[in-house]
């Protein structure tokens, strides 16, 4: 894995809410990056897999969060037929 998929993993993962021990984890795996400039194929594995499984939750940002508002169904009124006696 190089430094910029590293870096595009990192920051699709800063959009959810971490356990504390995938925060410790991923803390782990960019250290280890820094000091050996590779991962194992293991560390790999497991950052790959835990962006796909947060890739299908809903992000943490609010901007991502669909407003109540616009939930509401709003009563469309068609517009009526007059009736021609």
């Amino acid at each position: 894995m190089n430094r910029d998929r590293l870096e595009w993993i990192m920051s699709g993962l800063n959009q959810y809410r971490l356990t504390d021990r995938e925060d410790q984890f991923i803390k782990m795996v960019e250290q280890d990056f820094n000091q050996n400039k590779r991962l194992t194929d293991l560390q790999e594995e497991r950052i790959e897999n835990l962006y796909k499984e947060k890739s299908k939750l809903i992000p943490n940002k609010n901007y991502f969060v669909p407003k109540a508002s616009k939930l509401k169904s709003k009563g469309v009124k068609r517009p009526q037929e007059k009736i021609i006696p």
